[in-house]
Parts: structure tokens; sequence; C-alpha cells
């Protein structure tokens, strides 16, 4: 086999000039380097979802916290704090916020265009890339057009052309499984040395389930730790000195699970990887999130020293939020290198001070400049009215009591599948309709909110109802499905023991994007009763019952009865592992995105009316008070919420502002 070896110059390798300046602080690796020792400084960036700009589209104001332009300023910084660097990516940088859909939707990609991120991608100097779930998003053809326009290699082990080999050396694969990268490291004593780099790719294998119709019959995925145990031999074959993992995957859980979207804890584990950088859930490690609650770190993290499984691991958060750093004091035994030393962090681009988000750093004017041309385009874009609202759309009570975000999503779902199957074998079967709270908080901080005001509705308020390129599909389930459905769902809030002050109502663990609430009936949860499903589908407490009093057209629902559900690709298909919703179920697959058909519903509607109906709430549980945390504007919508009694409870953490809701 012919080796796969990348040569890179070592402009970005050997790093910083004198112009970095006598204020920048050497890695205390890089100071007691010795001769035969060298320190080498990994950076990642992760989950960049399109953000160049240190900008939010949605509400079209300038934000803090996000951006590459912002993290290419910290990169410089690092570059020169360390003698030898590299600057790797790990996926998931081709959609997220609407210069990502402007490109698709509307520029589209000719051959030999480059798209914004990889310009601004290209200006810092990137090694290597992997491939995220989230590149496949807008199809095969789109990203690889975006990928030739990239000035570092793209590397993923794990993505088939067609059906799998009889071991995955033998797989026809879309990119290199991994490069080697042929380096010159400076020691201690200013002497260089030779350096083989190995660098491999790993993506979430459920991307056949998410993204489906862009793949089904032309891709397939393998298990990422299976995979990597054939690859890495090879690569220590091929002469890889260090080999790092490119992990699109979550830490996951300890020990191997087969095919396990969030694998990285098992992968850090294989034998020959010697340091990992991950992303994926939009998590940073080391930091908090990977404590349990007496502030002990989880089974097969190391918070102190960044280790990942005994490994130096990193997860740089996401939209450009941190720079992930891994800095290895190297040795040089013979000619082998070894590490003897790790650290690592995610350095943040923000802070919070006084419960204000204060920039750490400035943009890179040259990165702004790469995309300025788009930038200014999308904005134009986003601008586009469509049609006018006559109440507020916001998304502050989403968890907690039926929502006009989510309202007005389940309202154009309803209208184009009723429209749609029309002449069709279910056209009298009643319409029904799932749609869930995208923005509520959370990961992406108190102002993590949907917030459109009375008036008029623009493209950015439709993208910001719904954030992801779904496309429309219609299952035909029957009540019972319904009812479990919405098991599924309730699983985001804490069991509640009636009777008792000011507990915690929401799972932090359970997605809000896998919140469903169901328009067409009316229900109540019952949150006396124990979670049935946990926030992965799996069956909790098999005889608990939380959706009560769940009504049809002012009846019990009939168990038996069927009902079109309207929803997304991404749960018809599978996603979130809602008991009995797959593939099997879809009778209808639109061409058409979700967020297309809100725009269309809008444009129909001239003057929409996305009051909630409240057709869902709490059972009452006497003397039972809950609390939850939201952002600090919700005060100004508290009165529109009349199902359930809710009120200020004072300040939450880091910036949210805290409820009580008396049951």
């Amino acid at each position: 086999m012919s080796k796969l070896v990348h040569t890179l110059s070592r402009r970005h390798f050997l790093a910083g000039s004198a112009a970095a300046g006598a204020l920048i602080m050497m890695h205390p690796f890089s100071v007691r380097a010795q001769a035969n020792q060298a320190h080498l400084r990994i950076m990642e960036t992760t989950d960049l979802h399109v953000h160049v700009f240190p900008y939010d589209y949605y509400g079209d104001k300038p934000n803090d916290t996000m951006g590459l332009a912002r993290t290419a300023t910290i990169i410089d910084q690092i570059r020169a704090e360390a003698t030898n660097s590299m600057l790797l990516d790990n996926g998931d940088f081709l959609q997220g916020n609407p210069m990502g859909d402007y490109i698709a939707y509307e520029r589209g990609m000719k051959d030999g265009d480059v798209h914004p991120i990889i310009k601004a991608m290209n200006t810092l100097g990137y090694d290597a890339s992997t491939l995220g779930n989230h590149e496949f998003n807008y199809g095969l053809d789109f990203m690889f057009k975006v990928l030739a326009g990239a000035n570092f290699p793209f590397v993923c082990a794990n993505l088939t052309k067609g059906a799998l080999a009889s071991d995955p050396t033998k797989d026809e694969l879309f990119l290199k499984p991994y490069v080697i990268l042929d380096k010159t490291i400076k020691d201690g004593a200013e002497a260089e040395h030779p350096i083989r780099i190995g660098l491999i790719g790993f993506v979430p294998p459920q991307i056949m389930t998410w993204d489906t119709r862009h793949l089904s019959g032309k891709a397939m995925t393998r298990d990422i730790v299976k995979t990597a145990e054939a690859w890495v031999p090879r690569m220590k074959e091929d002469g890889a000195e260090l080999i790092i993992a490119l992990s699109h995957s979550g830490m996951g859980e300890p020990g191997y699970v087969e095919m396990a979207e969030n694998a990285s804890l098992a992968l850090a584990a294989v034998d020959g990887i010697d340091a990992i950088v991950t992303g994926h859930s939009h998590l940073d490690f080391p930091g908090s999130k990977f404590l349990d609650k007496d502030g002990k770190d989880l089974p097969g993290f190391d918070g102190a020293k960044g280790l990942v499984s005994g490994k130096p691991g990193v997860m740089g958060g996401f939209w450009g939020s941190h720079l992930g750093l891994i800095d290895l004091m190297l040795q040089r035994d013979g000619n082998a290198w070894t590490i003897v030393g790790s650290t690592s962090e995610a350095r943040p681009i923000s802070q919070r001070i006084d419960g204000k988000t204060v920039p750490t750093v400035e943009s890179k004017p040259e990165v702004e400049a790469a995309a300025k041309e788009e930038h200014e385009a999308t904005l134009a874009y986003v601008r586009t009215p469509v049609g006018k609202t006559s109440a507020p759309l916001h998304s502050y009570f989403a968890l907690v009591a039926d929502d006009p975000s989510v309202q007005i999503v389940s309202q154009a779902q309803t209208w184009y599948i009723t429209d749609m199957l029309k002449e069709s074998e279910y056209k009298d079967l009643p319409v029904l309709s799932a749609a869930a709270p995208f923005k509520s908080g959370g990961r992406g901080g108190p102002e993590y909110y949907t917030d459109v005001p009375a008036g008029d509705v623009a493209i950015k308020n439709v993208a910001d109802l719904y954030l992801y390129p779904n496309t429309v599909q219609a299952v035909v389930i029957t009540g019972a499905q319904v009812k479990e459905w919405l098991e599924m769902s309730a699983g985001i809030f804490n069991a509640i023991e009636p009777g008792k002050a000011d507990q915690t109502l929401i799972n932090s663990e359970f997605p809000s994007y896998n919140f469903d609430v169901i328009d067409g009936v009316t229900y109540k949860i019952d949150l006396s009763q124990p979670p049935k499903y946990d926030p992965k589908g799996a069956v909790l407490n098999a005889s608990s019952n939380r959706i009560v009093d769940l009504q049809f057209d002012g009846k019990p629902i009939d168990p038996a009865a069927k009902f079109v559900v309207a929803s997304n690709n991404y749960r018809a298909g599978g996603g979130g592992n809602f008991p009995e919703i797959n593939s099997s179920k879809v009778v209808f697959q639109a061409p058409d995105t979700n967020r297309d058909v809100i725009v269309r519903y809008i444009i129909e509607q001239g003057t929409i009316n996305p009051s909630a109906d409240a057709n869902w709430t709490f059972a009452p549980m006497d003397g039972t008070t809950v609390l939850f945390e939201t952002g600090p504007k919700a005060k100004d919508f508290i009165a529109d919420v009349k199902a359930v009694k809710i009120e200020p409870a004072g300040e939450g953490a880091e910036g949210f502002a805290k409820y009580r809701i008396t049951l």
C-alpha cells in the first residue's frame, strides 16, 4: 500500500516571530525543554457552524461569545507562546447559521468557488480537519465543492462509498482515513529534528439516519472505535511517531458501545492513539461540565491533567467560543519521540463579569475581510420581510408552557401536510404536528432564546424559529404511539415529590430539541410519576404514565386510531430514539425544508397569530413548587403565560433568571 503522506511546510509549525513581543509568556514546557526535549502545542477549533464574525444573524446584532475572527486572535497569541504548534479543526464548520444557508440555498457553489468559512480558515494556516455530521446537511456534491477550496487536507476514516468491505482498511473511502505530516520540531537547545505526526478523523455513524436523503445509496458509516483499531496500526507501519485522533464525537460513557454517537472516551483508549481532540456536543473540556454534583471528575476524565481515558484530550466549545489546547512535552529517545508530560485547556474568547459578557480579544481583521462580502450579503438576505405577526414570538417559557414559537412551527407544518396529503390515501386521517423549541437557553447561554417582536417577520426571524435545514416528513402512527412519543418528550422533566417546595424541574441532560410538543391533541404531564424513558430513549420505568388526560377532539384518544403526524426528517428517521418512531412509519417525504414551509405559511397568511393555545400543561399537585431558569428578558412576557402560575424567584447561575411554578 502506498503511504498516505501529506507534507506541509513548517511555516505554521515553528512558532512565532519576534513581533509577538516580549509581553508573550512562553508555556512552561517551552521554557523547561532541554536538548532532545520539545514542546508541541496542538490547537483545536470545533463546531464553528459558519460563525466567522462575532455576529448573531438571528438577532441581527453583534455577539462577543462567537466567531472564528475572534478565535483567530487567540490562535496568534497561543502560537507565540509555544516553540512548536499546529492547528486542527474538528468538523461541523459548514452549516449552522444563516450565512451557511445563504450560500447553500441562495448563492450556491460553482466549481472553483471558495466558501466563506473556508476562506476564513485558509487565512489561519490549518494543518488538517475532519468532517462533522453537519457537513452533510446540504448534500455530498455541495460538501465536496466546499472542501475543494481548502488549503489543508480533510481526513475521515469511517465514511465509505457504499457497502462496507471485509475490514475497515479495505473500504473505499470518500476521503483519506489519515494523513501523516512530515514536520520539523525545535527542541530546547534550538536544534531542529524531524517528526512524523499522524492525524486520523471520525464522524458520528448516525449521519446515515440524520441525512439519509443525501446519503442513502451513496455512503455508509462504520463504528468509530473498531475503525480506529484497524487503521492505527497501519499508521504506525507508515511511520507515524505521534498519532492524534480528530473525533467529531462527544465524550460518551466509559467502555465500548457499538456504533456509539458519542465515542471519544472509548476512542481515546485505543492503543496507539496519543492524543485526542473532540467536539460535537458543544461542551468544553477541561471544565466543570465533566464534573459530578460533588465536583469530582466523571469516570474516564482527569480535568486537572486534561486527560481523556488517560490520554491528553480537549474539547473546544462551539461557534469559536473557545480554542482547544493540548500541550505536549516530547522527549527524543533514540530515533523515537515519547510524551513525558501534557496539559490541556479550553481557552475562551469571552468571560462573564458582573452578569455581562466581556470579550477578551478583538477580531482579527484578515479573517473578517476574507468573508466580508458574504457577511454583507447574508445581512441583506436575513433582513428580507416575508409577513407580519400580531403577537411576539418568543421561547422564554417554551420548556414549561405551550409556547408561541413552537405553536407557529406546528401551525405551518399542519397547513403544509394537510395540503400535501389531500389527494392521498391518508387524506381522511387527522393531522397532528410535532415541534420542539430549539433556542431555550441551556448551553447557548441566557440570551439564547427566540425573541421576535410583533410586527414585520423577516427571514432572520424564521431562521431563528427553526435553526436547522431539516425537511418536512410525516409519519402515520396510532394513538398509543402518540402517547409514547409524548412520554419520551416528558423525560425532560425531573420527577417531582408532591408537597415539596422549590424542586428543580428541568433535567439539564435532556436536549430541548427532543422536547416535542404535539399539536392537535390536549394532555397533561404528571410530574409525580418518574420519567418513562431516559434522554437516549431507553426505558427507565416501564409502568410510568406521565401523560394523562390525553384527548383528541375533546375525547380520550383511541389507542388504535391512526394519525398523521407532521415532523422533520431527523425525528421521522429515528433521531432522538423516540419509541417506534423511525423511517418505517414515514408516509411523506417533502422536498421542502421546515424553514421554507414556515416562510410560505407566513406569506400565505399575511399576518400570523402565533398565540399559544395551551394544549398541554402540568397536572395539578397541591402544595408543590418547582424552579427553572430562563433568560432575563422573560420578565417582559410572564403575563402572556396563562396555563401555569409563574413568578420570579431571583437570579440564576451564569446570567440566567430563576422562576417558580406553583403546580
